[in-house]
């Protein structure tokens, strides 16, 4: 699928500047900029390396001012803009089309008669990325000149100058630059070549040689807008730390190389030629992998599976050099185990790669402590954090989907004990007040200044959304967790007794949850303030989890109450981009996500449509319908939002109230993850039929 944007969008500034760009490394590292070239993030770079894959992120490179030198006038490629508001240059006016080709981000600028291409991607597994001009078209030769603005700080905060004197060097066909003595140098290249002969006697290669000249000057006051928009510091000062000049004849390439590594390859054409052949091999797995419904995948869902890639990547351990992990979200999010265990479906099964899966889900195991996996990697490289009172739970519907896929009984047979201690400690009582209450089965979590569940804003001392109690989701997933663990001790030839009797236990327990004089449920029971009313999207998953269909367990709802907590769910929730976190008639709505960060943590929850629960929905929707068409149509907004926010990926948040502006990080693992498994739901339904589709997933 290519994504396309012509001058109706490309020349309107606030257009252009909204609509961003996302290119990966798989070690944590990225490239990300907007379609109009302006840096309005301090999350925004061309380099910006993890040094401590997959986190210990920094930029080191900015940005490439071009300047175009053709039949004697000059045109500006580059758009910046300053803090007092000034925008110039405004190279985004000669910026005839944007696409996106798979994941890389192509610009055609239009100077006279002169088209020049600029395309960036990154090279898998490396700190490096490529910037490559070709001239497609021209009477005449140009000459193209780039400033390279460099830097070296954690890509959260901002740069002052100062007296700050890096250390720039020439080296062989470019630069080498190192912020300070034991700084992390990062290199420049340049390599030009002819693909394009005009005639036979023309070389392939040998055309000009790119020249650097040296540079050490700041320049000021660049505006970061988006993080004035989120009660940020909005303004930062950037280094030039060189300036790369080459002429070019129609048909000319020319590759600028920033990387970490001393000796990247500069053969820009292979390297992109690699880039292709990368994701066109994941399409193809994809396609290829049976019981997968991919014959009828329209080209948007081809895009998620080629976005879902770029949440995926390395976490080495010293026992496993090849562990993998999911990044929550870009520009800002690490590996958090809730996000991981929810988005591993969708990313790795749903898209054809079962092998990442049984990695990740090993890779996991090997933080279990006291029943609990961690919620939190900290980007600075402290002990994860185990605040979280559902990962560990998701890890059993993750483990579920994964056999399901694979019928991998090697693996269950490895993680089982795993499970086992899960479920004792959880019975048993472990961290933060998790325990099971023996009175009604269900699972109590929670303690004063303690965030557990998946709304977990917390500003210094204050949990906006405590859900301290019985939270529905958690005790959904509970008895989901009973049930896979009953079914694989079955597998395994173990006793299932014990899951059994929990599991029967919180049943009837789970039936406390029910508010008949709302028709729907509770969002958490047993509170410091007594049972909680509020109107919820968590109460979806008692409905959409698999437990029933796919394991011949008792439904912890009744059809009728299914239906109608689907039913109140669509009418005070659900938005175009998934659901509201709180119904608009509550008077702690929120419907504007926006502001500094308390007032945007303390609307968080309380009203912000999240996408990735578009997925629940659609399958709770198709579970008490049986309706595939209407259950697809929820998620046509989706296939029209990636031209938006982040082209080519799916936000995390959105406005609750119209029009739905998206919020957030604009790519999210488990918003992508969780459309893809609700596409593959609906078409699983198509081809197979409901009881077949179910019976196979009970197997």
């Amino acid at each position: 699928m290519t994504l396309r944007f012509g001058r109706d969008t490309c020349g309107n500034l606030e257009i252009a500047r909204s609509r961003e760009w996302l290119a990966t490394n798989g070690i944590g590292g990225y490239a990300s900029g907007t379609v109009a070239g302006m840096l309005t993030r301090r999350y925004h770079g061309l380099l910006v390396a993890a040094l401590e894959p997959p986190l210990g992120r920094m930029v080191l490179l900015n940005q490439l001012d071009e300047m175009v030198q053709y039949d004697r006038h000059f045109y500006p490629l580059y758009t910046n803009r300053w803090a007092d508001g000034t925008v110039a240059p405004q190279g985004y006016r000669d910026l005839e089309s944007f696409a996106l080709d798979g994941t890389i981000p192509t610009w055609t600028f239009a100077c006279a008669d002169a088209l020049l291409d600029k395309r960036i991607w990154m090279q898998s597994g490396e700190n490096t990325t490529y910037i490559r001009y070709t001239l497609r078209r021209g009477s005449n030769p140009l000459i193209l000149s780039c400033k390279a603005f460099a830097n070296y700080r954690d890509f959260h905060s901002e740069t002052y100058g100062g007296d700050w004197q890096m250390q720039i060097e020439a080296v062989e066909r470019g630069v080498c630059v190192r912020a300070f003595p034991t700084a992390t140098p990062f290199y420049l290249f340049a390599q030009a070549e002819r693909l394009q002969p005009t005639t036979s006697k023309q070389p392939k290669v040998g055309v000009q040689l790119p020249k650097w000249t040296l540079n050490h000057t700041w320049y000021r006051n660049f505006d970061l807008a988006m993080e004035r928009d989120r009660g940020l510091v909005d303004c930062e000062d950037r280094l030039h730390a060189a300036t790369l000049e080459v002429m070019l004849n129609p048909g000319d390439s020319l590759t600028v190389v920033a990387s970490t590594q001393a000796y990247p390859n500069l053969d820009g054409s292979a390297a992109l030629e690699t880039r292709h052949r990368y994701e066109q091999d994941l399409l193809t797995r994809w396609r290829n992998t049976p019981n997968l419904p991919t014959a009828k995948a329209p080209p948007w869902i081809e895009q998620l599976v080629l976005a879902a890639d770029q949440f995926v990547v390395n976490r080495p351990l010293p026992n496993e050099p090849d562990g993998k992990t999911i990044l929550a979200g870009y520009h800002w999010f690490g590996d958090w185990g809730r996000d991981t265990m929810i988005s591993l479906p969708g990313l790795t099964l749903a898209t054809g790669r079962p092998e990442i899966a049984r990695i990740i889900l090993r890779t996991f195991a090997r933080y279990l402590d006291r029943g609990m996996l961690p919620n939190l990697f900290p980007d600075a490289g402290e002990a994860p954090l185990y605040n979280t009172a559902d990962a560990t739970l998701w890890y059993f519907e993750a483990i579920r989907a994964y056999y399901a896929a694979t019928g991998d009984r090697t693996l269950l047979q490895e993680l089982f004990p795993a499970l086992v201690e899960i479920i004792d400690c959880h019975r048993r009582g472990t961290r933060y007040n998790i325990h099971l209450d023996p009175e009604d089965g269900l699972l109590y979590a929670g303690e004063t200044g303690v965030q557990l569940t998946w709304m977990d804003a917390k500003i210094k001392n204050w949990v906006v959304t405590p859900r301290i109690g019985k939270p529905i989701e958690i005790n959904a997933l509970w008895y989901n967790a009973l049930a896979i663990a009953g079914k694989f001790a079955r597998l395994l030839g173990r006793s299932d007794r014990d899951f059994g009797q929990m599991a029967k236990r919180t049943a009837r327990g789970f039936g406390r949850f029910w508010y008949s004089q709302g028709g729907y449920c509770y969002d958490v029971l047993d509170g410091p303030k007594g049972d909680d009313a509020s109107l919820r999207p968590n109460q979806i998953f008692a409905v959409s989890l698999p437990t029933e269909d796919l394991l011949g367990t008792l439904p912890l709802l009744s059809p009728t109450q299914q239906r109608s907590v689907v039913k109140t769910v669509a009418r005070s929730l659900l938005t175009s981009h998934g659901l509201r976190s709180l119904a608009p008639e509550d008077p702690q709505y929120q419907g504007i996500y926006s502001g500094n960060l308390r007032k945007r943590d303390g609307s968080y929850h309380q009203g912000t449509t999240w996408g990735w629960l578009l997925g629940p929905f659609v399958r709770a929707h198709l579970k008490v319908y049986n309706d595939r068409d209407r259950a697809l149509e929820f998620l046509e907004p989706m296939a029209r939002h990636l031209q938006n926010a982040c082209v080519g990926n799916l936000s995390e948040i959105f406005d609750g109230n119209a029009p739905m502006t998206p919020r957030g990080a604009v790519a999210q693992a488990w918003t992508v993850a969780e459309v893809l498994c609700a596409w593959q739901a609906c078409h699983e339904i198509e081809e197979l039929g409901t009881e077949q589709a179910r019976r196979r997933l009970r197997s």
